[in-house]
């Protein structure tokens, strides 16, 4: 199975290292799914984990943030990040899972994201939280 997770996946499995994104996460180290990602979103990640306020919350300065990134950038797939999609009209700056998620012939997208869910299915791709997620790896 290939996943792409949004943003907020990667950021609450830093802040909070016992929940269900963090699970995703370690679902993903075992082997039970394949990541996929683009650097659209990774560029997302970053941005977001250097926010002053998250900062405050798990204590990385840019170098720690880089290093995580470093990481999962040599782990995952990485789509060339050519298709770009104009998809979720309420807030388009959702259309980067949207478009990583058909370039990768993904089997899903895990999102909280309340524009993403709205969406439903793209192109035969389900958007599924991340309970929906865990439940369909068990």
């Amino acid at each position: 199975m290939r996943a792409v997770l949004d943003a907020n996946q990667f950021i609450r499995a830093v802040l909070v290292p016992h929940g269900h994104p963090t699970q995703v996460l370690q679902a993903w180290r075992e082997g039970r799914f394949e990541l996929v990602v683009s650097l659209a979103i990774l560029a997302e990640v970053r941005r977001v984990l250097l926010y002053p306020r998250l900062r405050a919350r798990h204590g990385w300065g840019s170098a720690e943030v880089d290093e995580f990134l470093d990481r999962l950038r040599a782990a995952v797939q990485i789509v060339p990040g050519q298709l770009a999609l104009q998809v979720v009209r309420d807030d388009p700056t959702d259309d980067k899972y949207v478009s990583c998620a058909v370039e990768a012939d993904a089997d899903c997208i895990v999102s909280g994201d309340q524009h993403l869910l709205d969406l439903g299915v793209y192109r035969d791709i389900p958007i599924l939280t991340v309970r929906e997620f865990l439940e369909r790896l068990e």
